[in-house]
């Protein structure tokens, strides 16, 4: 259950590292406070406009008389029943036996009358808490007993203009899918609001509201207002007012479901292996007689008031981590319903991802701008979309992060972009199409469900794949340049545009003011730009000649399909050929070793060796002349060096599967040394951790990790002074030692590959890595969790909200029998964790519960339990928690609880069997910790949880859950009402 502020979605993660994708989706969550035609009848149509393509002009001239809707997949089955609810039916195979279903309803926090805001979110809670079929938690408790998760199958979310219910069912019994409908029913009209069922639900939402409140959120609250001025978009966030939710009357709360709730702004929606025309006749049977609204409420849309001025919005905070700006150019929302803007959407498309490659390639200079930036057109709320740039900047820099996008804006605008980057553009548009063309029938059910909801939502166009590659390889040749570059004059202008700058609150470094942000303006406005070089290396990225080498070994795992092999040189390759994807294989590979055969002086130059040599490139080509040489291929390479093992990892598809092999290679043998690049990454990392600790999240974590392993020198966040200390001599020197000898190294692909052509690449690359035949393994460095119970409590952070971290730990016997019984045991206590503080005593948005064994550096297990609360009932929450873990050590869990842990378990790995990633897993599992393949399949599985008995989930939870080895960290705010 969610809240969000809208579905548009960023397209610059693509381009980022993973620690910046990380910090990426924290930014993300700290804003949230928060008729179809035939395919042959439209390739006709883009046949027609071929043949006018000579002028841009002329194109568009013609192009408005030719064309006709866009299609829609001839996959899908649609309709409205007569009392107004649509729905939306597609057959569709990936997951087998599985469906998935959506309730979406044209309703969110924007109809929220004045003392209701916050309940069209409650009320999305509540459908879980009782309805007419399922009283109180019975819902919950019958999917959890079928096999389905409360989170990844089962869930819904709030946002400003709708509310969607999401659910997965299995298809192998009529009955259990029957239920599934039945639960969406129940959603649509029989959701029964039991008044003691409200008020439970009251401390839950709360908490969720609670979970969100940081700077963030705090420094939204001045700027969201400037973003939205004047619209309802600025009153009514879907996260609502806590006073209203713990205050409401139960028939303030049954007033929203009454209103919005029916027919004629709902759709059901079901996608997967399923018989599409009986579906149909359920649905007609199931929700036709659902009576249509009598005197209903009008449905308002709420426009978005646009204004000449530029409008500006700085905002700091004590305990902001980040700086961060927004300039936002409004405009009226574009749809995609003609062919002909399905072709404009596409030029939009082009644009935005030639400046995310030009803010990318700046991102990369000595002392960059920002650490990361953005720009690109997309939707935004309601009927607004904006062309927006977005940069994640280094303390000190916003003036000249400010500048340095405004600069790019007005590049684009006098000079446009070159026909280099119009080429790759497209190829990369291309490349993404036909991907999800050879994907076709392995398209994830859930994936689509979500394209219909936004369908009937937001208008937007569901071609098929096949149909939209159609689409692209015709209408991508027929764009001009020009076409592209005049987007820039539409979308840049003076008035509608917002600029936002937020940051940390700090008097020696100031955020800038309104009035230098204005400065900048009529700056950049005013400056005579110049054109943008684009610099291009015309060298193949390959060029050597390598002769195959012999495999010396060859085994075959035949249960499990895996193949084992070694080479003259000493690499060993698993090989695990599936067909669950037709364009992926996933590469791994480890060696033993990592930062553990380094002293702690030089712990530092080893974790980030592999990091300062991914950001050099490989061979003559930086990075971003990489990414220019690979446009249009699907294929990724990292090395990593970690704790006890270095490594890579990586994807391809099978068409550039030799490219990945080649990139191995070359970050073996031909890695590049760049200075400036390693100045970006240093001064970017600075930026990232300047001001990390400022945040008591960020401030939590480090300290609760600092606290359990006594302060060892290899925990916790590194500062940016740690970052001024790294050593890029001393970094690639470790990286060479590291990758210096192949002879120990373990490979596995897994996928779609041809296994004669893997083979030839595997011999010829691999085969040719260095080799010394060094005997190496990792250290035990003595890092341990304190002995004894700890306990710490101390205050820190405005929100009035307390962290709890409670952490069991010890030593452990390593088996793959306790391993599957210590890891039941964390499920049970996860679903009583769940049932006890957020079902029964609402106190808790979500309590986590992770952990389990570990065989290195020593064989040991670790479970730890979190969770925020209101600080009055921190400490009845803690010994909640404390009771739910001493109920299953004196009784273990009851029949119910049993048959949730086992459904789960097998339908998971129903599910998991069918995925590339279980089985790299699975065989790095086999590497690692020489787990071997026993238990894997489905029927050994079935076979371990049939064996499963309550009493040895009891018998662990008393060892496992050990009072003597157990720290417990609070932190409480820092200002409290009893202070």
């Amino acid at each position: 259950m969610d809240v969000r502020l809208n579905n548009a979605k960023p397209k610059m993660l693509s381009t980022m590292n993973q620690n910046l994708k990380l910090l990426f989706v924290l930014f993300l969550i700290g804003t949230y406070a928060c008729s179809s035609k035939t395919t042959e009848s439209v390739i006709d149509d883009v046949h027609r406009i071929e043949e006018v393509q000579s002028q841009p002009e002329t194109i568009v001239g013609k192009v408005e008389t030719a064309m006709s809707s866009v299609p829609v997949d001839t996959r899908l089955t649609t309709g409205i029943l007569s009392n107004g609810i649509h729905y939306y039916i597609q057959k569709n195979g990936k997951p087998e036996n599985r469906a998935e279903l959506r309730l979406a309803v044209n309703a969110g926090s924007l109809l929220e009358d004045d003392d209701q805001q916050g309940l069209a979110h409650f009320v999305e809670h509540m459908a879980f808490n009782g309805t007419e079929n399922f009283a109180k938690s019975e819902l919950v408790d019958y999917l959890e007993s079928v096999g389905a998760r409360f989170g990844p199958d089962l869930n819904a979310y709030t946002s400003f203009d709708e509310t969607v219910y999401m659910l997965q069912v299995r298809t192998d019994s009529s009955k259990l899918f029957d239920k599934g409908i039945q639960i969406l029913r129940d959603w649509a009209q029989g959701i029964t609001f039991e008044d003691e069922e409200i008020d439970k639900e009251r401390g839950v939402v709360e908490s969720e509201w609670r979970s969100r409140l940081s700077a963030d959120q705090r420094m939204q609250k001045k700027t969201l207002p400037v973003i939205y001025k004047g619209s309802r978009y600025a009153e009514r966030l879907p996260i609502g007012d806590p006073e209203i939710i713990k205050n409401a009357s139960y028939s303030t709360v049954k007033r929203f479901y009454k209103d919005w709730y029916r027919p004629d702004l709902m759709a059901v929606v079901v996608v997967g292996d399923v018989d599409v025309a009986a579906v149909e006749i359920q649905i007609k049977s199931m929700f036709g007689d659902i009576p249509a609204a009598i005197d209903a409420r009008e449905r308002i849309t709420y426009d978005m008031p646009y204004h000449n001025e530029t409008l500006v919005s700085i905002a700091s905070d004590k305990e902001a981590s980040f700086t961060r700006l927004r300039v936002v150019y409004k405009h009226d929302k574009k749809y995609t319903k003609s062919l002909k803007e399905y072709r404009e959407s596409l030029v939009r498309g082009l644009y935005n991802s030639m400046m995310g490659g030009r803010l990318d390639e700046i991102s990369k200079q000595p002392d960059p701008p920002f650490v990361f930036a953005y720009s690109g057109y997309s939707g935004d709320v309601g009927d607004l979309d904006t062309y927006t740039s977005f940069a994640f900047i280094p303390e000190g820099k916003a003036p000249a992060a400010l500048e340095a996008v405004l600069t790019e804006n007005r590049r684009v605008l006098l000079h446009g972009y070159t026909p280099g980057e119009f080429e790759r553009a497209k190829k990369n548009l291309l490349e993404g199409a036909e991907k999800q063309f050879k994907e076709m029938d392995k398209s994830e059910s859930g994936n689509l469900a979500m394209r219909y909801v936004y369908k009937y939502l937001k208008e937007i166009a569901t071609p098929s794949p096949d149909q939209t590659f159609d689409l692209y390889k015709k209408f991508l040749p027929t764009i001009q340049l020009e076409e592209v570059n005049q987007l820039a004059s539409q979308w840049i202008r003076n008035e509608n545009r917002v600029i936002i700058l937020t940051g940390p609150e700090k008097e020696d470094v100031p955020l800038p003011t309104e009035a230098d942000v204005f400065v900048s303006l009529n700056k950049i406005d005013n400056m005579d730009v110049a054109p943008y070089v684009d610099e291009v290396i015309d060298e193949p990225l390959f060029d050597g000649v390598l002769s195959p080498v012999e495999i010396e070994k060859n085994l075959k795992f035949e249960g499990v399909d895996i193949e084992y092999l070694e080479l003259a040189n000493g690499v060993s390759v698993y090989l695990k050929q599936t067909d669950f994807k037709n364009d992926e294989i996933l590469m791994s590979a480890s060696s033993p070793g990592g930062t553990s055969l380094y002293s702690d002086k030089d712990f530092f130059n080893a974790t980030n060796s592999a990091s300062v040599v991914s950001e050099a490139g490989i061979g003559v080509f930086s990075t971003t002349q990489l990414e220019k040489l690979l446009a249009g291929k699907s294929v990724r390479v990292r090395p990593y060096v970690g704790a006890q093992y270095e490594g890579m990892s990586g994807s391809t598809s099978p068409d550039d599967a030799e490219i990945m092999f080649q990139m191995i290679y070359k970050f073996f043998k031909e890695i590049r040394v760049d200075e400036e690049s390693f100045t970006s990454f240093v001064s970017k990392q600075q930026g990232i951790y300047k001001n990390i600790m400022s945040d008591p999240r960020y401030f939590f974590s480090n300290y609760v990790n600092l606290l359990t392993y006594d302060n060892h020198p290899r925990v916790g966040f590194p500062s940016a002074e740690d970052w001024g200390n790294l050593d890029y001599k001393r970094a690639l020197e470790i990286y060479q030692e590291r990758f210096a000898d192949a002879s120990d190294f373990t490979f596995s692909f897994v996928g779609n590959f041809d296994r004669a052509q893997i083979l030839n690449y595997i011999q010829t690359y691999l085969g040719n890595l260095p080799s010394i035949d060094r005997e190496e393994n990792w250290k035990d460095l003595g890092r341990r969790p304190v002995d004894g119970i700890v306990k710490d409590r101390f205050k820190n952070g405005e929100a009035p909200k307390t962290n709890v971290n409670m952490f069991y730990h010890g030593d452990y016997e390593w088996s793959n029998e306790n391993n599957y019984i210590l890891n039941s045991t964390v499920e049970y206590i996860r679903i009583k964790l769940r049932e006890e503080l957020r079902e029964e005593l609402g106190g808790v948005y979500g309590v986590g519960i992770r952990g389990g064994p570990n065989k290195s550096p020593y064989e040991s297990y670790g479970i730890t339990i979190s969770f925020n609360s209101d600080p009055p009932m921190t400490d009845t929450l803690i010994q909640a928690a404390h009771g739910v873990i001493q109920k299953a050590i004196e009784e273990g869990p009851n029949e119910v609880d049993m048959t949730k842990i086992k459904e789960t378990q097998k339908q998971s790995r129903i599910k998991d069997l069918k995925e590339n990633r279980f089985w790299q897993r699975i065989i790095r599992n086999e590497v690692l910790q020489s787990r071997g393949f026993d238990g894997v399949l489905l029927n050994d599985r079935e076979l371990k949880i049939s064996g499963l008995t309550s009493s040895q989930i009891k018998s662990a939870a008393g060892k496992y859950f050990n009072k003597e080895q157990y720290i417990e960290i609070v932190m409480d705010p820092a200002v409290t009402e009893n202070n």
